[in-house]
């Protein structure tokens, strides 16, 4: 009726989902060694700050073994939001042992470079 062929339909599908996602692959990583030489071309900072808000985010992922069973692995990335004397808040990603050694209403020196966390000390 129009000249193309299921197969060729198909092919045209395939290639735009497969480019589509390529394409994600490739704007995350150029976003993430973007932030990465943005945090390390940035000064190191200490300045007073109180911890405001502590959160983490489960991150849950399905996979096939080869025996065709299912499992499921978790992942939790912790933030914790400051607040600095000027009134400034900015949430920065933390490692498991340092979120579970601050609380909310903590001040002290905050650390960081850029969006990149390095220590608070009360």
């Amino acid at each position: 009726m129009y000249g193309f062929s299921f197969d060729d339909v198909f092919s045209i599908l395939f290639f735009v989902a497969f480019l589509f996602v390529f394409s994600i692959f490739v704007l995350t990583g150029l976003k993430s060694i973007t932030e990465w030489n943005k945090n390390n071309n940035s000064p190191k900072l200490t300045v007073d700050a109180t911890v405001i808000k502590k959160r983490n985010q489960v991150s849950n992922s399905d996979y096939l073994d080869h025996n065709g069973m299912v499992h499921t692995t978790s992942s939790i990335t912790y933030y914790v939001t400051f607040q600095v004397e000027r009134g400034d808040q900015m949430e920065m990603r933390l490692s498991r042992n340092e979120y579970i050694m601050l609380a909310e209403g903590d001040y002290g020196k905050l650390t960081f470079q850029g969006t990149r966390y390095i220590s608070f000390e009360r």
